[in-house]
């Protein structure tokens, strides 16, 4: 049986990414969204990876 896109993209990012869960109150993620997108980011995925990384220079 063929494989699905979705399968083949799964098992790629099972390999290749952690999967890390942050739970927040309702609505913060829409805040959150709005100020990722404000500071020229696609999504909030990368700007939280970005205030981490910056924040483990100091």
């Amino acid at each position: 049986m063929a494989k699905t896109s979705s399968e083949v993209k799964n098992r790629w990012n099972a390999k290749n990414y952690d999967r890390i869960v942050v739970m927040a109150s309702k609505g913060k993620k829409e805040e959150w969204t709005k100020i990722a997108k404000e500071n020229g980011f696609k999504g909030l995925s990368g700007y939280i990876i970005d205030c981490i990384e910056k924040a483990g220079k100091n």
